[in-house]
């Protein structure tokens, strides 16, 4: 019995663990089963997305489908402003690249007759300076060069005009009749040869006049000659001129803001002394023409009218009229009225 006893005491611990492991593998799928559960409802639910067999799964992609066309305008709506943007560029590019090449066409064909034109002034303004020279044949020869060189120049830039083109010619006593006339010859020269003419101005005839009169008088003839087309003038007697008055080439014949650009001004300067002597340099003649000038504006012996220059404007005057100054030597044979 006590042994029996204690087989039964050792029994039943075996047993109740038995019975307990049999407990517990029997509660333990219990334990997992909402695991299954949400393994299996979880796969349920993604076979909609990887299977059409079923009506649920067809309905899901239907959805999907639904989904991707609501999507879809959105993607236009997107593509839209990128395609105009696009297409602005592509037309900016086009104008960009057909509007030079339709201004190179069209300066093409204007640019034709332009050269014809330029080309026929060319050929008449050196048939009359051929003649000039042919006939003013005591001139120095660099006379004709420089000048026609200078002028020439002025009408080969007819299209594109910096400045106007200045040009002072001076003499003594003896040449007074071949400057004057050479002058006016020139000029005409310069002006026929693109059907214009000459405006002529006379210093002499305006010395005795007030200062601002004739500053007035100057700018108005000037002003509305050129306005009216005429290409060139001529001022004969620039140092008669009231000083004052002569400020207003300042106008005219500035380096870069001249009121007009497309001309030529022909200044004449009638020296005190009787004659220029051959063997001057074209340096010292100018320098002489500029020392004439200051003594003849500013010395203190000069008329009442002369006190509105100074110094410094007349500084500033010559440096714009003294582009080229040319001598002119006298001449035999010319008419004693008028010029050939």
């Amino acid at each position: 019995l006590t042994g029996g006893t204690a087989i039964h005491f050792e029994e039943n611990p075996v047993k109740e663990n038995a019975k307990a492991c049999d407990s517990n593998e029997t509660e333990k799928p219990n334990l997992y089963t909402p695991l299954k559960e949400i393994k299996a409802d979880f796969l349920e639910k993604n076979q909609g997305y990887y299977s059409t067999s079923t009506p649920q799964s067809r309905s899901k992609s239907q959805n999907q489908s639904s989904k991707e066309k609501q999507s879809q305008p959105l993607g236009k709506n997107d593509g839209e402003p990128q395609n105009g943007f696009h297409k602005t560029w592509t037309l900016l590019l086009v104008l960009l690249i057909s509007v030079p090449l339709l201004y190179v066409l069209w300066s093409g064909i204007g640019g034709g007759t332009s050269s014809s034109r330029d080309a026929e002034i060319l050929q008449e303004f050196r048939a009359r300076m051929k003649k000039l020279k042919d006939t003013y044949q005591s001139q120095d020869p660099n006379l004709w060069r420089r000048a026609h060189v200078f002028l020439e120049k002025h009408l080969n830039a007819s299209r594109v005009h910096l400045e106007p083109a200045i040009l002072l010619l001076t003499a003594g006593r003896e040449a007074e009749k071949a400057l004057r006339c050479l002058s006016n010859e020139i000029a005409d020269a310069f002006a026929s040869s693109q059907n214009a003419t000459a405006i002529r101005i006379n210093g002499v005839d305006k010395a005795v006049l007030d200062s601002d009169t004739v500053k007035l008088e100057v700018d108005t003839e000037l002003s509305s000659g050129f306005q009216e087309g005429k290409k060139v003038a001529v001022v004969h007697r620039f140092e008669s001129l009231p000083a004052g008055s002569t400020l207003i080439f300042y106008k005219y014949c500035d380096h870069e803001n001249a009121a007009f650009k497309d001309v030529a001004l022909l200044l004449t300067v009638l020296l005190d002394e009787q004659a220029l002597r051959k063997s001057f340099t074209f340096q010292e003649v100018e320098e002489k023409v500029r020392d004439f000038l200051w003594a003849k504006f500013t010395g203190s012996d000069v008329p009442s009218s002369y006190n509105s220059m100074d110094t410094d404007k007349l500084s500033g005057l010559w440096s714009r009229i003294s582009h080229l100054v040319l001598p002119v030597w006298p001449e035999k044979g010319l008419p004693l009225e008028g010029c050939t």
